[in-house]
């Protein structure tokens, strides 16, 4: 008899307290917290990212969190493979990991094994002439190989249409076929129990432009231009994420200062109602509303329903 050994996801969209309620929870079990968002994996990106702070590291364990420079190409295949041996060594040590983050792709990759022999066996050729083009170029190649991902997909997130381009370009087979193979086969290792943090949609508007404001005033254009002087250019996938794009253009002449935190603040609204569509359409998760109690009473909350 094969015994599955415990996990708790902590999932949902930008500044609805994941991170809050993870460190809660982890406290109260003894847990440690594995990180499931795609731009904490770089160094020297903090601010942006909203990473841990160093008091909440002093509290809580946490895991992949600053793993790679911001010229590395990061994708869910590493973030699987690293993130399933860090898995292994917090059950090893008789703890419970947490995963905390709103990179669901991430997520789904780890809880469902999903296969990834495509992506680690990349054409760096064919993904390099695909960056060389421009959104609108891409997005149209998308809409044409694959129509279906295209309607999922925010035509400002190279990320993900090179990523179905490449996909589709290698194998024949379009990435919404992919998606819903491995949405098929849901099985998993793990006695996983999965939380969905969520919000009224206007007050989660109105957190994610005071959070953007925090960032800011916290010094997100000082690190930006930081980064920029490490000699870390804006065409970089790091570099393209929210709040680093938009502040890239405003230190090159491009925008205003005002102009390019309206245009972060509207970009993360669009990303996480992006956020909360891919949540309700890829996973089964339970869904928590973060206003109608305190953090240590969603923690308390998803104890409770883990025993």
């Amino acid at each position: 008899m094969i015994i599955m050994k415990p996990l708790i996801v902590i999932a949902g969209p930008t500044a609805t307290g994941k991170s809050a309620v993870a460190i809660e929870l982890a406290q109260m079990i003894g847990g440690e917290i594995v990180s499931a968002d795609s731009m904490q994996v770089y160094k020297y990106m903090d601010i942006g990212t909203a990473k841990p702070t160093a008091a909440d590291l002093a509290v809580v364990k946490h895991h992949m969190i600053d793993l790679v420079e911001p010229d590395y190409e990061f994708n869910a295949a590493i973030f699987y493979n690293k993130a399933k041996a860090v898995v292994k060594e917090i059950h090893g040590r008789g703890k419970t990991p947490i995963i905390a983050g709103g990179t669901g792709f991430y997520i789904n990759a780890l809880l469902h094994n999903n296969e990834f022999e495509s992506y680690e066996n990349k054409n760096n050729d064919y993904r390099n002439e695909l960056y060389k083009e421009n959104e609108e170029v891409l997005f149209a190649k998308l809409l044409e190989t694959d129509p279906e991902y295209a309607q999922t997909t925010h035509i400002h997130n190279i990320k993900r249409v090179v990523r179905a381009l490449e996909y589709y370009y290698q194998t024949g087979e379009k990435f919404s076929e992919y998606n819903r193979r491995n949405k098929e086969n849901r099985a998993s290792e793990y006695d996983f129990k999965f939380y969905i943090l969520t919000r009224d949609r206007e007050k989660l508007y109105n957190g994610i432009n005071k959070r953007v404001d925090k960032m800011i005033e916290l010094g997100l254009i000082d690190e930006v231009k930081s980064l920029l002087e490490r000699g870390y250019t804006r065409s970089m996938t790091s570099m393209q994420g929210l709040g680093y794009k938009e502040i890239c253009a405003y230190l090159n002449g491009e925008n205003t200062r005002n102009n390019a935190i309206d245009m972060v603040k509207q970009g993360t609204r669009r990303f996480a109602k992006r956020q909360i569509t891919w949540f309700k359409n890829q996973t089964e998760g339970i869904w928590l509303d973060v206003d109608s109690q305190s953090i240590t009473s969603l923690a308390r909350t998803v104890n409770l329903q883990g025993e």
